[in-house]
């Protein structure tokens, strides 16, 4: 599973021109679910990111986590993270997960982060067209796989 995590001072994600989920201070996470994943990887994710500590203290220092603020989080499903373009120029998907086996694990995912304390999980729609928009903080962009030790 891998997940682009943006700390973000508000985002949101639009269907068709409507507003389907927002939020302020948190997380946007584009999440992708690859073929061999399971809840042991979402588990493993949830917990990554519903504790990492990217926002500032009152020293200036990233010390703070989710929780700490009362921060949120929007998860955006997306199979283009796990993209191969070694050969060529177009891209294959070889390694992401079929959407049947991909969307219940992006709910498991969401439902995860829940459990794990995080107050507001908003959500995109699953193999939608969306639109996102967001202010990254910071910038701070992290990347996690949990195929790689992070």
């Amino acid at each position: 599973m891998k997940a682009v995590v943006q700390r973000v001072s508000h985002a949101e994600v639009k269907i068709e021109g409507a507003v389907h989920g927002r939020i302020d201070v948190g997380f946007l996470v584009l999440l992708g679910v690859g073929k061999n994943d399971s809840e042991h990887e979402a588990d493993i994710l949830a917990s990554k990111i519903a504790g990492l500590r990217v926002f500032t203290d009152e020293n200036d220092k990233m010390n703070l986590s989710l929780e700490n603020i009362g921060g949120s989080v929007l998860v955006i499903s997306n199979f283009t993270l796990y993209a191969d373009c070694s050969h060529g120029k177009r891209p294959s998907f070889f390694e992401a997960a079929r959407p049947e086996t991909a969307q219940p694990m992006y709910e498991y995912f969401c439902t995860k982060l829940m459990s794990l304390g995080v107050q507001k999980v908003e959500r995109g729609v699953f193999g939608a067209d969306m639109k996102v928009e967001l202010l990254n903080d910071g910038p701070v962009t992290i990347i996690l796989d949990t195929d790689v030790r992070s």
